[in-house]
């Protein structure tokens, strides 16, 4: 029995077939496909043990369940099929997620265009409505939320009456969970909202190493970022890199559940040991010696452009890790993501001047180019950010984002167009939801559309190349030959929004939908 059940909707409990790229799908509505089709490609069922238990599950409830088991807690993560099992006798479900109601980019972005629910959100909904949910309320269940989107909460807050959220944790939660938990167990209140602030953050040696496998293999090497941008919430985290033995502990276990592929997670993994912002040598090729004594596989979650040129020019450093990834495992490439977010050095002067360093923000577009051309010869191949709406920003910035966008066309990549909502705006639902998408906008965004559509066949083939993935990749590229072909009456309906948008149809409509899930 358990006293804690841990557990997140469909569109997170799952692996994404092993190909964690294909889990951005979920930030989209379904689109030239069925629903259950297009969840089937991002979001299949886990396998799970015959309690219901994830061989694999999200990382960050793993470090929840983690924090609980040591603690003394009975205490697992639950596949959302099976919690009928559980609900009965558990005192609490913990539930995390990256983006409960599709407030984050890119998902806001694809609502916006399409007028349509992406599925993280939908999904989401569905659990919270769902029957196993509503009687574990009606029987005095306790019901906690917290994850990287905890924030979202405090901007629908009548959704906690609804749906009888009794607690929002908002941050690094390993310390505080057990005390809530504690709490809930003796029978004592808990708070409604609990925010934990850079002094409160667990410190390494209270980071709990994971007890069971995490989603790919991801193993975390550090929190926080020391680059400072004004859009991102991570560098409010104290900086801390995980050592290297808690590293290879989490490795371990993965590798002792049969999962052979190693995801390195940072938020900029050629960080990982640096001088600041200035990679080191040899802490990255003593992590990936060690990573590579266990792994079949592996790969990296992010890098920032100006590490990889920092790190290519002061002693080749890149080359040398991506050869020792292929020599040791077979690998042709490595998919990682990274962040252009604009082209104009003026405006990346104003909003993320830790960004290129340590080279100056006026060479931030010369700096993207190089560490494009760089990764394309180490066969890096990134996924990359666009920002669009940032503070500050004028029709010339987007002009020079789509100018660099342009030169980029050479380089194997995908280049996604994001939408900011500046977190001043966020005190104000209407206005977080109604957010209008400018005609400067459209350029950058059918760049970016022309680019990734040219170059997505060709890395959707080496992605899956695999046999196991043969029907996904039969179907994405049914899907990939559908936008193609409704590249120019997708062109069409932008600029239908824009006219729509531009007479305040859209603020109506999304607030509308907004209420409509309240009631």
């Amino acid at each position: 029995m358990l006293d804690f059940i841990i557990t997140v909707d469909r569109s997170l409990m799952t692996n994404h077939h092993g190909k964690e790229f294909i889990g951005f799908m979920t930030t989209s509505p379904a689109v030239g496909l069925p629903e259950w089709l297009w969840m089937w490609i991002c979001a299949p069922r886990p396998k799970c043990d015959k309690f219901g238990r994830p061989i694999e599950a999200p990382y960050g409830l793993r470090k929840i369940e983690a924090a609980l088991v040591s603690a003394g807690f009975r205490a697992a993560i639950v596949d959302p099929d099976y919690l009928p099992r559980y609900i009965k006798s558990a005192k609490a479900l913990l539930i995390g997620h990256h983006d409960f109601f599709a407030f984050c980019a890119p998902s806001n972005v694809w609502w916006a265009i399409t007028k349509r629910e992406p599925v993280n959100r939908k999904y989401f909904i569905k659990l919270m409505e769902s029957r196993p949910v509503r009687e574990f309320k009606e029987r005095g269940g306790k019901i906690i939320i917290g994850g990287p989107a905890a924030w979202q909460w405090l901007h629908v807050e009548d959704l906690w009456e609804k749906w009888g959220v009794d607690c929002v944790i908002d941050g690094e939660a390993e310390k505080v969970i057990v005390k809530i938990c504690e709490k809930i167990l003796n029978g004592e209140p808990i708070p409604k909202y609990v925010f934990i602030g850079p002094e409160e953050v667990p410190s390494i040696e209270e980071i709990p190493v994971i007890v069971k496998p995490s989603v790919n293999g991801l193993v975390e090497l550090m929190r926080g970022c020391p680059r400072h941008c004004s859009f991102c919430s991570v560098t409010l985290r104290p900086l801390r890199y995980i050592p290297l033995e808690k590293i290879e502990a989490e490795i371990q276990v993965n590798i002792r559940y049969g999962i052979r592929h190693i995801l390195l997670h940072s938020e900029d993994v050629l960080l990982y040991g640096a001088d600041g912002v200035r990679p080191r040598e040899q802490p990255l090729l003593k992590l990936h010696e060690t990573a590579l004594r266990y792994a079949e596989t592996l790969g990296w979650s992010h890098v920032s452009l100006s590490a990889v040129v920092y790190a290519q020019r002061n002693g080749r450093v890149l080359s040398k890790l991506t050869d020792m990834i292929f020599s040791k495992t077979g690998q042709r490439f490595i998919g990682v993501q990274t962040g252009i977010e604009t082209g104009s050095p003026r405006l990346a002067k104003i909003i993320m001047p830790g960004k290129s360093a340590p080279y100056p923000s006026e060479k931030w577009p010369e700096i993207v180019e190089e560490a494009f051309s760089i990764m394309a010869d180490c066969n890096v191949v990134p996924a990359a950010t666009i920002i669009l709406n940032l503070p500050k920003e004028t029709p010339d910035d987007c002009v020079k984002t789509a100018e660099l966008i342009d030169r980029l066309r050479p380089y194997p990549s995908l280049i996604v167009p994001m939408y900011l909502v500046p977190m001043g705006v966020l005190k104000d639902k209407r206005a977080l939801l109604a957010f209008k998408i400018k005609p400067e906008h459209v350029d950058v965004m059918w760049k970016c559309l022309e680019h990734s559509l040219y170059w997505a066949p060709r890395l959707a083939s080496m992605y899956l190349s695999d046999r196991r993935s043969a029907p996904v990749r039969m179907m994405i590229s049914l899907f990939l030959k559908l936008i193609e072909w409704k590249k120019r009456s997708l062109e069409k309906k932008i600029r239908e929004y824009l006219e729509m948008a531009s007479e305040g149809a859209y603020e109506h409509k999304a607030v509308e939908e907004e209420e409509a899930v309240a009631t």
